[in-house]
């Protein structure tokens, strides 16, 4: 595969940002391994975002031959006081429901969950000893009180927000992640973006300057038109502080179940979270099912090699469309009625998600879905 082709695979959708392009040439043509990461907090159940856009990405970065690396963040999920704050808690569900998720989530888009190295933080920190421990100091060292402190959204956190002194430390673990792993391809969705900053920053103090890849943030289905408002005025006065809080007060979140699918959600809720979901009509950029169809489904029956269909249902008619572009002009004009597309997605993705439901709810997967849910902790 020449270099442009990898290229490419970098920056498609759901991509929304390659810092920078020109430093991910540098490394290909002069032949440099790209390691490539993503590092996840351990929570509650994983939805769309999490176990469907992310692994879409990762399965770009396989087809472009990069080595890739999960990193189950168990020690950053103690700090954010994840799963009740209980650090065994964090550990066990890591290794167990949240890893299988992301493995089922990754075949699901046609990847291949065996050539991903899964690392969990407690572990990798203890095989680098002391090592971690002069990472996390020389990050320190060369990043400010303040800018750490504006750096806490990227844990879900607003400025400003009453936080501990712990979490003050989560920005400098992270960017020291990377380095402590030789990452030169740092990965997270668009609310990770400051902590890779960071890190492309203070690269010098470590020889060199990671690639930084943020994807696209689901909207949760429960958007309202004041949110939706505000998020677009942000956008579009350049706003860049008050677009991030916006996306992260509405982005798809398992701590908020309404809000988001889940991947092994039955066909009886999905249908019920659609029906009731934000969906203006003609209303492309912010609305969360138009967000679904064009990220989650879209690409899906693009791998299958199928087109996608909407039917009305008053008149029977059915419109199908074999390009995003086609799709999107005739919802814009009017021609989609977003009940019929409600109903669209609504079918596609319980096909899509059949696998995982059957993997959690009867297969073998079972046994940590049931234990989670036991915990009755969504956050």
């Amino acid at each position: 595969m020449d270099i442009e082709e990898k290229i490419r695979l970098v920056e498609k959708p759901p991509t929304e940002e390659l810092l920078t392009r020109n430093r991910l040439r540098e490394y290909l043509e002069t032949g440099v391994h790209i390691k490539h990461y993503i590092g996840f907090e351990i929570s509650g159940f994983v939805h769309l975002g999490t176990g469907i856009i992310t692994m879409q990405k990762i399965a770009d970065l396989q087809e472009a031959g990069f080595e890739t690396t999960v990193f189950l963040a168990d020690y950053h999920s103690w700090i954010n006081r994840k799963l009740g704050g209980d650090l065994e808690t964090i550990k066990r569900v890591a290794g167990g429901y949240f890893k299988e998720a992301l493995r089922i989530g990754l075949k699901s888009v046609g990847g291949d969950p065996d050539r991903v190295e899964y690392v969990m933080g407690s572990e990798l920190y203890g095989d680098l000893g002391l090592k971690y421990f002069e990472n996390v100091i020389r990050v320190s060292m060369k990043t400010t009180l303040s800018r750490i402190r504006r750096s806490v959204t990227i844990m879900g956190r607003k400025m400003g927000e009453s936080i501990t002194f712990a979490q003050l430390l989560y920005v400098p673990m992270q960017v020291a992640d990377i380095f402590s792993m030789n990452i030169n391809l740092a990965h997270g969705g668009m609310d990770q973006r400051k902590a890779h900053v960071i890190a492309i920053d203070v690269g010098d103090a470590f020889g060199y300057k990671p690639v930084a890849l943020h994807h696209h943030l689901l909207m949760g289905l429960k958007l309202t038109e004041d949110q939706w408002r505000l998020i677009k005025e942000a956008r579009e006065t350049g706003d860049r502080e008050k677009l991030e809080e916006g996306i992260i007060d509405v982005k798809m979140s398992k701590s908020k179940p309404e809000t988001a699918i889940f991947i092994h959600d039955p066909p009886e809720v999905i249908r019920r979270k659609i029906r009731k979901a934000y969906c203006p009509p003609r209303i492309i950029e912010y609305n969360p099912v138009v967000e679904i169809a064009k990220y989650i489904v879209f690409p899906w029956l693009e791998r299958l090699r199928k087109e996608f269909i909407v039917v009305n249902k008053k008149t029977g008619e059915e419109k199908t469309y074999s390009s995003w572009n086609m799709f999107e002009k005739d919802y814009a004009e009017g021609k989609i009625h977003p009940l019929d597309l409600k109903e669209a997605v609504i079918e596609y993705l319980t096909e899509m998600l059949k696998p995982a439901r059957e993997y959690f709810l009867e297969g073998p997967g079972r046994k940590y879905y049931e234990e989670l849910k036991s915990l009755r902790i969504t956050r």
